[in-house]
Formats: structure tokens, C-alpha cells, sequence
């Protein structure tokens, strides 16, 4: 009987969701099986497929990860634009880590790879769905419309997505164009669109790693060394092993893992561990030292063109942790022969391959499934936690759900590298004829300190050696650009941190543009004008300037600054206001944005990144630094990491996005240096100063 329903169930079930017509009728009983809902499947590097359910729900599983950016949002919206969908009706879930394709987030390039494809596989499933209705209702396809998820003919006749797909997926050579709309005709890219899961994340819906209740994985967590790469000498661990709730304690190479029923056990249990620790490889240095190094590995500047005259600066930037509000957790299931692994990962397919390598499996025994994250910046490029969660899965032979405290992601974490800059500016009759701009980074060793390179996905951390400097690009018409970089081996765990190399390239050389216009004895606003390169660049300063009011009157010990940049096939133009009476405690009181990024598909979106921008900006440059204190860092939480809070935040934020045909660029990194740039160059018009390290307060 069970058998005999099964089978009717599959064959009565075929239909549902589409209407009572006979034709539709005769395709379900051709094979007697449910329809697909796969309509398309793309054909480029995304592996993008799209699915259309019975109750009309538009499916694409996307091939990123989103992290706070918005990039479901934007999708959905090239979906919905394409099909003539209904935003509401369309779901954007991420895919797990796959064998073949692109599933790279980073490089604000998300938005840039998937708008050709994305549009392209929601025109493709649109003439399928269209010649479906037409042949189903016999009139001409070019007759038949579409809007709200639905098929419309001339005469009223209605027919779902959902009902057609079955058919649809059948079609070979749709009888009308499978071109995307030109822009003329777009009514949701380009529009200001709230996100489609801000309701759930604001009503707790959402379900990052944490929430996961994933079957009899239990809570753990790690103790770690009081230095930076520190290993475990001895461990007694029978005090922990006999509290209530504790599982297992495991050594890994980080430390001494604890699995317990509840967080709060496996904390607890973690102070009543004993352990002697042998001190890392950089116990017997601190930053004045680091600094040192690094101000001596800075390569020396060509001489500069005979009869001019110089502006020269050394600036220092301190390291910077990414985080994110969430903090790193990973589940982790290994067995003998399988791993199933769930955590937030912008890197899935390297992540699968390194996790496989470490517990010892083939790639093909290792699912992992992509989470949703609470922020990252860069962060979630490397997966330290789920190599970590693997291994004491491993050894404790359990499922666990691995948590990094905040003080475990800042003290062993991954940070941006501290660096050094040298930078000067050649002049002469009042134009600048040569820009030279050295630099040296911290950087990542993998020598034989003991430092494990796990997580480290170093292809997609640009290293400061080979690093191109933004100069290159010749932003500024300044003659003979020239520069090179150095750097000092370190056995500690970096990461590209939001804007990598142009959050701290790009801030130094726009202070120095602004000291070049002071010694020239122009207005920073008026000098870039005259000396920028790129139309585009002069426009979004002009409307920057012109919206944020440039020059008005302010105050003593208030001020405006301004910056520009350029990069990821985008560009803008950042100016603020800064209250900076006491100067060891200066406050922004506004920022004013304007930014070209070609076709913005969520305008709303973008105003968000650039607003994201300028609260890096503001902490990097005045609070929001790590410092190094015998091979350890001093930090641990927010306490102590200052990043801006909302009483640092602007009290004014506009953002104004400047119309464009082209394609879209990138945008999630962009609004960084040119946000730190203007809070530079701000404090030190309303102090006087020439500010030289960041943070000012480190």
C-alpha cells in the first residue's frame, strides 16, 4: 500500500501548481514524474541555476556569500528585472562550496561578476516561460506579457511562473528574444530597494552559524597561548574533565579545546584548565621595534627632478582588526570517511579543499555549507575556525559547534598588516612634475616559527612586495610617478582588511595632496580640479564639494577636509566636518559622498557601503588601532579596540550616487580611503597639524 501511494502521490502530484489545461496535463503523464523546477541553468564560470517552484517562488542559489553587503539583495533585484518578477517572490539562498565555478566574495567584485550572468539566465527563463504560455494558449508568443511573476494574454488569460516551468524547462529555442532589457526599460535595477531580509534580521529570523541546531553538536571552545603563536607545554586538565557538562578536552595546535553541553560549561571549564605555555616566536617584540623595522625596510625614493622643490611625509598605520560583529564559529561533523561543515566562508572551495587536506579526506568527502555572516571586511576570506572545528571534531570524535571569543579573533586572529609610507611630491612654477611613494607592510611568515599557515588562503591576500601602489594608476596628472615597497617577515596571522593596500596608500597620498595645495598656496578643492585625470573623478568632487558646501565658514577648531579615490572600475569623493576644539578628542559632524560606480543596482544599498566606509574611515584614522606588547596584543574587545560607536558617528550623512550607463563597478571597499583621507586632512586643518600616525591616538 505504501508503495502503491507513493507512486499515485508522484504521478497525481505532478500538476500541482499549474493549471487544469490538457496539454500540460498530457506533458505530466509522459513520464509520470513530478516536473522539474529547474528552468535554466547558466552557462558561465557561476554555475548560476535557476528554479521555479509550484507555488511560484523564483529560486537561484547564489554562488557568494553574503556578509552584511547586501549582494542577495542585488541579485534578487537583476532576477526580478529580468523575469518580471516579484521581488518578494524571489529567494536568493547561497550555495554550498562547489567543485568547479566561481565562488570568490571579495575584491568588490560580486556585484561586477554576476550582473551580466544573472540578467542573462533571468532573460533566458522569461522567453522560455513566455513560449510555454503561447504554446499552451496557441497564440503568438510575442502577444503575451509579463509582470508580478505571472504570463498574461492579450485576451486575460493568467498563468504562474510555477505553472509553466514544467514545460518551460522543455524549451530548446524560445520564440522571443532572450536579450536583457536595455537600462531605457529597467524599473527595479536601479531603484532604491530596502533589503529583502531586513525584516528577518531585525526580527531574528535570520540564522547565522551560532543559531544552528545542528544534530549533537555541542558547544566548544579553545584555550589559547598569552602570545601570539605560543604553544602548550603541559596541560592538566583533570580539574576541567570533572566539572558538569564537559564532553571532551582536546589539544590542537592553537591551544586546548573544550567541548561541554552549554557555552557557559565549556567556558568555565576552559579557566580550570592548567596549562604551560612556551612563549611565540615574537615574545621579545613590540610595536616600537615593529616600527622601527619597518621604517628602515622602506625602500629609498629616486631623486627627485633638479630645481624643484619638495613636500615630503612619513606616515605610520598601526594593525587593524576585522571585526565583525559576529564573531567566528563553525559546526563541525567529521567521521570516519565524511565531514559535513557549516560556517560563513567568502573562500568555500579553498576552505573545502585545505579542511579535506588537514583531517586527511578526499575534497569529495567534504561538504561545506555556506552561512550567512554578521560582517566581515575581510575577515571570512580565511577560515581559521572551520579547519579548527574539523580537527577537534576529529579528535573528539563529535559534532561540535566551535565559538572564537572576541579576545580569541583579536589576540590570534587574523589583522590588517601595520606599515610604514615615504612619500614625496616634486614641484615646480606651481605644478607638481614628480610623486615618489615607498612603502613597507608587515607580512606574513611561513617559515619554521611553528606559525600554522591553515586558513591562510594566501592566494587572495595581495602581498605588500608585489603589491601595485594606487599612484600607478596616475590619478593625478603629477609627472613621473615612480614608488616600491618592502617588507618585514612576521610569524603572526594577517588578512586583506577592507580596501587592503588602498586604505592606508590612498590616505597617505591625499594628505599629502593637501599639503602640495597649502605650499602652493591653493585651495585643496581647486588643486585637485586642476591636476585630476578622469572626468569622472572631477565629477564626483564636484558634487561632493557643491552638496557638502565646500568652504562655507566654520568655527575655530572646526574644519573641512577632503578626499578622492579611484579603483574597482568606480570612483569617489568623500568630504567631512570635524569638531576638533579638544583635539584629543575630535569628533566628524558630517560626511557628504558622492561616488560613481556605473549601473548602481540598489542605490539604497550603495548608500549603506559608502555610510559603512566612512565609519571605517573615522575609527581607523582617530580611535581604532591594535597594538603589539612582547609578542602579544594588548587588545581584547571593544573596549579597548576603540572603533566608533554611534556617538562618533556624523551627526549628517548624504550620499549622492551620480547616474551612469556603464556596468556596474565595485563599490563595497571604495568609499575607505577616500573617507580616511578626508578625516586626515580635516583634523589637520582644524588643528594645524600634520598628523603622521594612525590612529591619532595610538
Amino acid at each position: 500500500m505504501v508503495y502503491s501511494l507513493a507512486a499515485t502521490t508522484l504521478t497525481v502530484a505532478a500538476p500541482i501548481g499549474c493549471d487544469a489545461s490538457t496539454a500540460e496535463a498530457d506533458e505530466a503523464a509522459d513520464d509520470g514524474r513530478r516536473p522539474s523546477d529547474v528552468l535554466v541553468t547558466g552557462t558561465d564560470a557561476e554555475m548560476l541555476v535557476l528554479e521555479i517552484t509550484p507555488a511560484n517562488k523564483v529560486v537561484v542559489r547564489l554562488p557568494r556569500v553574503e556578509v552584511g553587503q547586501g549582494v542577495t539583495t542585488a541579485v534578487a533585484m537583476m532576477i526580478a528585472e529580468e523575469l518580471d518578477a516579484r521581488l518578494a517572490d524571489v529567494d536568493i539562498p547561497l550555495a554550498d562550496a562547489r567543485s568547479r565555478g566561481n565562488q570568490f566574495t571579495g575584491g568588490s567584485n560580486s556585484v561586477g561578476s554576476l550582473y551580466g550572468p544573472a540578467r542573462q539566465l533571468a532573460a533566458t527563463a522569461r522567453a522560455k516561460l513566455v513560449t510555454a504560455a503561447a504554446r499552451r494558449w496557441h497564440v503568438p508568443a510575442r502577444t503575451l506579457r509579463t509582470r508580478g511573476t505571472r504570463v498574461f494574454a492579450p485576451d486575460g488569460r493568467m498563468a504562474t511562473f510555477g505553472s509553466l516551468t514544467r514545460s518551460a524547462a522543455r524549451i530548446t529555442r524560445p520564440a522571443v528574444s532572450t536579450d536583457p532589457k536595455p537600462a531605457s526599460k529597467h524599473r527595479v535595477i536601479g531603484r532604491p530597494t530596502n533589503r529583502i531580509d531586513a525584516r528577518d534580521i531585525v526580527t531574528g529570523k535570520v540564522r547565522y552559524t551560532g543559531d544552528l541546531a545542528v544534530a549533537e553538536a555541542k558547544p566548544t571552545v579553545v584555550a589559547r597561548p598569552p602570545t601570539i603563536g605560543g604553544k602548550v607545554v603541559s596541560v592538566d586538565s583533570a580539574a576541567a574533565r570533572a566539572m558538569p557538562g564537559v564532553h571532551a578536552v582536546v589539544r590542537i595546535d592553537g591551544g586546548v579545546a573544550v567541548v561541554a553541553e552549554t557555552f557557559h560549561h565549556a567556558f568555565q571549564a576552559r579557566d580550570a584548565l592548567r596549562i604551560k605555555w612556551a612563549p611565540g616566536p615574537l615574545a621579545h617584540l613590540s610595536d616600537s621595534e615593529i616600527r622601527s623595522r619597518l621604517r628602515a625596510a622602506v625602500p629609498k625614493l629616486e631623486a627627485p627632478p633638479r630645481g624643484s622643490a619638495q613636500t615630503e611625509a612619513e606616515f605610520e598605520f598601526a594593525f587593524v582588526s576585522h571585526a565583525p560583529m559576529e564573531v567566528l564559529t563553525a559546526v563541525a561533523d567529521v567521521r570516519a570517511g565524511r565531514a559535513e561543515i557549516w560556517f560563513s566562508s567568502q573562500t568555500p572551495q579553498s576552505a573545502r579543499e585545505d579542511i579535506a587536506s588537514t583531517i586527511g579526506l578526499p575534497a569529495s568527502k567534504v561538504s561545506v555549507h555556506v552561512i550567512r555572516g554578521g560582517g566581515s571586511f575581510g575577515r571570512r576570506l580565511n577560515y581559521d575556525a572551520a579547519i579548527e572545528a574539523a580537527l577537534i571534531s576529529k579528535k573528539a570524535r563529535r559534532p561540535v559547534k566551535l565559538m572564537w571569543s572576541r579576545a580569541d579573533d583579536i589576540r590570534h586572529g587574523r589583522m590588517r598588516p601595520a606599515s610604514h609610507h615615504r612619500v614625496r611630491a616634486s614641484h615646480d612654477r606651481g605644478r607638481v612634475v614628480a610623486f615618489a611613494h615607498a612603502t613597507a607592510s608587515v607580512s606574513e611568515s611561513y617559515g619554521k616559527q611553528g606559525l600554522s599557515a591553515q586558513g591562510g588562503v594566501r592566494s587572495a591576500v595581495r602581498a605588500p612586495a608585489a603589491a601595485p601602489l594606487p599612484s600607478d594608476s596616475g590619478l593625478y596628472n603629477f609627472g613621473r610617478l615612480s614608488g616600491d615597497s618592502g617588507s618585514v617577515e612576521l610569524a603572526m596571522l594577517l588578512g586583506p582588511w577592507r580596501s587592503v593596500d588602498s586604505g592606508t596608500v590612498r590616505t597617505a597620498e591625499e594628505i599629502v595632496v593637501d599639503e602640495v595645495a597649502r605650499s602652493l598656496g591653493k585651495d585643496p578643492v581647486a588643486f585637485r580640479r586642476t591636476t585630476l585625470r578622469s572626468k569622472t573623478v572631477k565629477a564626483v568632487l564636484d558634487k561632493a564639494a557643491t552638496a557638502g558646501d565646500w568652504g562655507r565658514a566654520l568655527p575655530r577648531g572646526h574644519a573641512q577636509g577632503v578626499a578622492v579615490h579611484e579603483e574597482y572600475g568606480s570612483c569617489v569623493a568623500c568630504l567631512v566636518e570635524i569638531d576638533a576644539v579638544d583635539p584629543k578628542n575630535p569628533r566628524v559632524t558630517k560626511v557628504v559622498m558622492a561616488a560613481d560606480v556605473g549601473t548602481a543596482v540598489n542605490p539604497r544599498g550603495l548608500e549603506a557601503q559608502l555610510m559603512g566606509t566612512a565609519v571605517d574611515g573615522i575609527s581607523t584614522v582617530l580611535r581604532a588601532g591594535l597594538h603589539i606588547d612582547r609578542g602579544a596584543v594588548r587588545e581584547s574587545s571593544f573596549a579597548d579596540f576603540h572603533y566608533a560607536r554611534q556617538r562618533h558617528a556624523p551627526r549628517h550623512f548624504e550620499a549622492h550616487i551620480l547616474p551612469s550607463r556603464r556596468e556596474p563597478g565595485g563599490a563595497g571597499e571604495l568609499g575607505v580611503p577616500a573617507a580616511a583621507g578626508a578625516v586626515a586632512n580635516a583634523y589637520a586643518r582644524a588643528t594645524g597639524t600634520k598628523p603622521r600616525r594612525f590612529p591619532l591616538d595610538f
